[in-house]
């Protein structure tokens, strides 16, 4: 099976889809960031992965922000974004769950009990999934050529 690249980069000129692709890409670029920088945060990360017994602990503690961040940039820009909002979904569907298992609302300072902001983001990312990354995207800009 071949992998269709056009089919990656096929987008239209969607007003609705370039701002979700904006406001997403926004949310993980900084995510991502505050997750290393942010030390409390950083902690508060650490503590979800350990009391959700997610493998490669500390790997993860620096591939996920840093794989956020890159998705957000990509997003951000409009480059191959349903590929950006295949990941999204994958790392929403993690996140989910982690939301889900884990009892200590410490663990979360700035989200609510219900894991409501990764639901909302994968209904968002499959509607990029679906359309592209619309408006203001290098995916369009490509499409016309």
């Amino acid at each position: 099976m071949k992998l269709d690249i056009d089919f990656i980069v096929r987008t239209s000129n969607n007003k609705y889809a370039g701002v979700i692709r904006i406001l997403l890409g926004g949310l993980f670029v900084m995510t991502g960031i505050m997750k290393l920088v942010v030390p409390s945060l950083g902690f508060a990360f650490a503590g979800q992965l350990q009391a959700a017994n997610v493998p490669f602990h500390a790997f993860n503690l620096w591939f996920v922000p840093s794989l956020e961040i890159v998705v957000g940039a990509l997003l951000l820009v409009g480059l191959m974004s349903r590929l950006g909002a295949l990941l999204v979904i994958g790392l929403m569907a993690v996140a989910t769950y982690v939301h889900l298992l884990v009892d200590d609302p410490t663990l979360f300072p700035l989200q609510p009990e219900l894991p409501t902001i990764p639901i909302v983001v994968i209904v968002l990312s499959v509607y990029l999934l679906k359309t592209g990354g619309g408006s203001w995207s290098w995916d369009l800009k490509k499409s016309r050529i």
